[in-house]
């Protein structure tokens, strides 16, 4: 048999991420396993190599497993907004700053007086801080323009950026994120424009996977998200939505009769929002960190939502105003202390699931033919990643069958 490209050996056990039934069943472990790569893909799993590597890796008694994925990040923005995080910390909630004109509002100023060249200068950092996290793909999403010029600025930045550094990524329109300042007194106008003017161009240059909207008192009402999801399903870009995230609002349920791939946030969801999201099969996407940013509480229930069969994914949420962070292992502890996920289905949150929650069923999991995103860890079990609480144990970071970092 000819050699492996890179043979990855001496560990602990492989977290193929294959299996079926509970959290722990998902994670198919292969114990004392080895992974051979040719092409950028997984050629062998085992635990007797039948080659050597071209390159090998010792795991040096670590555990391995697949690539994370952030499957919803808003990594590319220009401004800061460390004076509204002084502001909470002083008591002001999330919704009054915004009322007063702070917010997204701040961020989308910002952003539009950024070039094309100032935004990938900007995110090309916060990119390597979650590559050095073990993430190998990420869902990044526009929204901080909310005129026609600078989302389709900031979705062709998300593009560029895949071209410069490694992770892969994942576009998404956030078009109704919030409402622009010049549409104050015209909400109608402003989704109107985004259905009859931007998705086109959007669907048509392929600048976006996804088309995403936040349903909140300060943001979008049902009927306007299920009208601009709706376009832009029939233009092949998939539906996501934030939702009952600061207030109550029956969003899972709206996510679910709309056949959503994912409702994210989730933290003020009902027991009707559950059982409507098992049944129609929306992946859960919880941000720990971001309720905890902006001090936001309650955490979402991930406990209700795995015992009532959703599929639970996780994310850092990374943005300017309610996440400031890259650290997916403090949202991997957050989701364990905090949203009542074990460490399995925390793991699971940042692999299978997250897959599941970028429509990429491929990645995420470790088996034969599967693209070769691996990380490699200076821990023996993945119990370690929660526990070790918002610390770095990443010891290598492998894409496509290339080690980077």
């Amino acid at each position: 048999m000819e050699r492996f490209d890179l043979l990855i050996h001496g560990t602990s056990e492989i977290l193929t991420c294959t299996g079926e039934g509970r959290a722990e069943a998902k994670l198919a472990p292969l114990v004392g396993g080895a992974l051979g790569i040719r092409d950028g893909r997984v050629a062998w799993l085992g635990t007797e190599p039948p080659a050597r590597g071209i390159m090998e890796l010792d795991a040096r008694g670590g555990f391995v497993g697949p690539g994370f994925i952030d499957c919803h990040t808003h990594v590319v923005f220009a401004g800061d907004r460390s004076g509204e995080f002084e502001q909470r910390c002083q008591g002001q909630t999330y919704l009054e700053i915004a009322a007063a004109g702070g917010g997204i509002a701040r961020t989308v100023t910002a952003t539009r007086a950024a070039s094309e060249a100032e935004l990938i200068d900007l995110a090309l950092p916060r990119l390597e801080r979650l590559l050095r996290h073990g993430v190998t793909t990420a869902e990044v999403k526009s929204g901080y323009g909310l005129d026609l010029e600078t989302e389709l600025r900031m979705l062709k930045v998300i593009r560029r950026l895949g071209e410069l550094q490694p992770v892969t990524l994942i576009g998404t329109l956030l078009a109704l994120h919030a409402v622009p300042p010049e549409f104050k007194a015209d909400r109608a106008g402003w989704v109107k424009k985004v259905i009859d003017e931007l998705l086109p161009v959007v669907a048509a240059e392929k600048l976006a996977r996804f088309n995403d909207v936040f349903v909140e008192q300060t943001a979008f009402t049902h009927e306007e998200a299920r009208a601009c999801l709706e376009a832009g399903r029939k233009r092949g870009l998939l539906p996501r939505l934030h939702v009952d995230q600061l207030t109550p609002n029956g969003g899972a349920q709206l996510a679910a009769s709309l056949g959503a791939v994912t409702a994210d946030h989730l933290e003020q969801i009902s027991p009707e929002g559950i059982a409507a999201l098992a049944a129609a099969g929306t992946v859960a996407v919880l941000a720990p960190t971001s309720t905890l940013f902006a001090k936001a509480r309650p955490f979402a229930p991930g406990r209700a939502l795995c015992d009532a069969g959703v599929r639970v994914a996780l994310c850092t949420n990374c943005n300017p105003g309610s996440s400031h962070s890259e650290n997916v292992f403090l949202a991997m502890g957050l989701a364990c202390v905090e949203n009542g996920l074990t460490p399995a289905e925390a793991y699971l949150g940042f692999t299978r699931h997250a897959a599941d929650a970028i429509a990429e069923p491929e990645l995420g999991r470790l088996q034969v033919g599967s693209p070769a995103d691996v990380v490699i860890f200076n821990t023996s079990s993945y119990r370690a990643l929660p526990y070790h609480f918002a610390m770095n144990d990443v010891a290598h970071v492998v894409k496509a069958g290339r080690p980077l970092y």
